[in-house]
């Protein structure tokens, strides 16, 4: 049977399909579907760890047990799992293991555009590429299959486009695959010096095998259409070229990005007038196939930067334009990021910017606190960056900038990688101030459990991490717990904190408010009263429900939830909540 899927839901049907057991991930889009995917099949444990390096480990570790695992992120969470996944190249597996990659070319959601292919050469472990949802669940399949032929980890390399798009997958049954032994082999899985210089030769050989491996797997195919110009693509960007020109070319479509195949790029090349590398980011198969003397056209004629289109491809190869979107004569109004109406963050963020202080931001709901009219936010590195960034700030500046200065980090990030660096601060004799906003879930990626929730992936109740009781544990003696929408007592809180000759840390608590639970308690609405002044002052929380139509401010009761921070702020008590 077929069903529609995104290529997210894909990846996880192909691992269902594979007889995978166990799944450990983090959140992060565009590769969040994968895991949540996942749950429907109770035949997988499944779950999210505190980040993507705890998530890898499990995974390896089931992998060497015996069972065939999986562990999924986006590009950035491959940044924080690097450690254990360039060992585990050498260790190679036991069971099949896959870490599937969600690259972001467009920076949709992420704060950089990072190409994971370097990571497959760098680390020296096979990686496929699929270009749609049926290539999703076929080269999941395939990849457990060579993980086990050729001992090794495989990455498959998704993308916004591939992850989000849907197209028909043919379902089959899952496979019966039984546990493998576990025998112990130190000499393999333990890495220390006098074992690990041994595995480096395995791999040096695996990647031989792989190499000739790659010349010959119907993985990478070459489609004739009778043309003098070439194509070699892979992944969507093989789908665009598809697109943009049809029968007009030839194509080399590669499957595997890592190893590349030598001999056939350089035999596909050698048959053409023009041979043009179609792939985005960066010129990975474009220099590799340039390094083996084949003549192609890249980077040249395409940018490095950001998603391609169908129109790109067509003016480049061919020189003729085509409508780049479908466009309407009316100019749609500009719609620009902002968190949501009764959003628990707004509060924390207008009392910090009252306050004029120096905020090191993180990454999460949060980092729109850097957006206008609340613009309060300074820096955003990467996740848990806030805590040691401000750290580090203070101990360049002194104690009296550190009077100005505040962290902020949600419940979620703090637990992904906040914690060491407010050990960072205790250990090393800092006095810095720490907001942990608290919203009781991880916001960004669409409410997903976390170790402060006291829920698992399944929604069954778990052992919850009390924040107050780990911040005292590492030595904060100073830890308020605080509501940011009792605006007058926060920032009497804040206040107090930041001039502390200690660190400290406040606890932001207010759930989300699209949980359901808070939509259930934010069922009215707000309206400006007759007493207004015309102060303005409730439009520098930046609530999408309140707007100015000439000199009068308004509330829009379709967008407002009644979370009444609005009555807070208002000093004329102009804004009354309706239930």
């Amino acid at each position: 049977m077929k069903k529609l899927m995104l290529g997210n839901d894909a990846i996880a049907r192909g691992a269902y399909e594979a007889g995978v057991k166990v799944v450990s991930s983090y959140p992060g889009t565009p590769s969040t579907e994968i895991t949540e995917s996942i749950v429907k099949y109770d035949d997988i444990y499944v779950e999210w760890a505190p980040n993507e390096k705890v998530a890898c480990e499990v995974a390896i570790g089931a992998s060497i047990a015996g069972a065939r695992a999986m562990s999924c992120m986006k590009h950035v969470g491959l940044n924080v799992m690097a450690d254990p996944v360039f060992t585990v190249s050498y260790t190679g597996v036991n069971a099949g293991l896959v870490l599937c990659v969600a690259d972001d070319p467009g920076m949709h959601s992420s704060q950089n555009e990072q190409d994971s292919r370097h990571y497959a050469k760098a680390a020296k472990i096979l990686m496929l590429e699929p270009s749609d949802s049926g290539e999703c669940r076929d080269y999941t399949k395939k990849a457990y299959e060579l993980s086990e032929q050729f001992d090794t980890p495989v990455f498959i390399r998704l993308s916004t486009r591939v992850s989000h798009s849907q197209s028909l997958v043919e379902e089959n049954e899952r496979q019966d695959v039984p546990l493998k032994d576990y025998e112990r082999a130190p000499q393999k899985y333990v890495m220390m010096p006098g074992n690990a210089i041994k595995r480096h030769v395995v791999v040096e050989e695996r990647i031989a095998a792989l190499k000739e491996m790659v010349e010959t797997t119907d993985l990478n195919s070459i489609e004739e259409n009778g043309s003098k110009i070439g194509v070699i693509a892979a992944g969507i960007s093989y789908i665009y070229a598809k697109e943009a020109l049809g029968s007009k070319v030839d194509y080399l479509k590669l499957g595997v990005v890592y190893p590349l195949p030598e001999k056939k790029i350089k035999e596909f090349a050698a048959k053409y007038d023009k041979v043009y590398v179609i792939e985005e980011l960066d010129p990975i198969i474009e220099e590799f196939a340039k390094s083996v003397g084949a003549t192609v056209i890249g980077k040249d004629v395409f940018t490095l930067l950001g998603e391609y289109t169908p129109s790109m491809i067509k003016k480049a190869v061919l020189g003729t334009d085509m409508p780049e979107f479908d466009t309407m004569d009316e100019p749609a109004p500009v719609r620009p990021p902002v968190m949501c109406a009764g959003c628990p963050h707004r509060g924390t963020f207008y009392v910090l910017k009252k306050l004029g202080l120096i905020v090191s931001g993180d990454i999460g709901c949060y980092t729109l606190g850097a957006t206008p009219p609340l613009q309060s936010v300074d820096t955003t590195i990467c996740m848990g960056a806030s805590v040691s960034a401000a750290h580090g700030m203070a101990k360049a500046r002194g104690a009296e900038f550190n009077k100005k200065l505040v962290s902020v980090i949600g419940d979620s990030t703090f637990m992904h990688s906040g914690i060491t660096g407010l050990v960072d601060i205790v250990y090393n004799k800092g006095n810095n101030t720490v907001i942990i906003l608290d919203n009781s879930i991880t916001g960004m990626t669409g409410h997903q459990d976390n170790p402060t929730t006291g829920y698992t992936i399944r929604k069954e109740p778990t052992k919850q991490v009390n924040l107050i009781t780990l911040c005292k544990s590492i030595g904060i003696e100073n830890v308020v717990v605080a509501d940011p929408f009792d605006v007058k007592n926060f920032e009497k809180v804040v206040k107090e904190e930041v001039e502390r000759e200690a660190p400290s840390v406040i606890i932001a608590q207010r759930p989300c408010a699209l949980l359901p639970n808070m939509r259930k308690k934010y069922s009215g609405s707000c309206k400006i009263t007759d007493k207004c002044k015309k102060c303005k002052v409730c439009m520098k929380l930046g609530c999408p429900a309140i707007s100015v139509e000439g000199d009068t401010v308004k509330i829009d009761t379709t967008q407002c939830n009644g979370c009444g921070l609005c009555t807070n702020v208002c000093p004329f008590h102009a804004i009354e909540r309706e239930d």
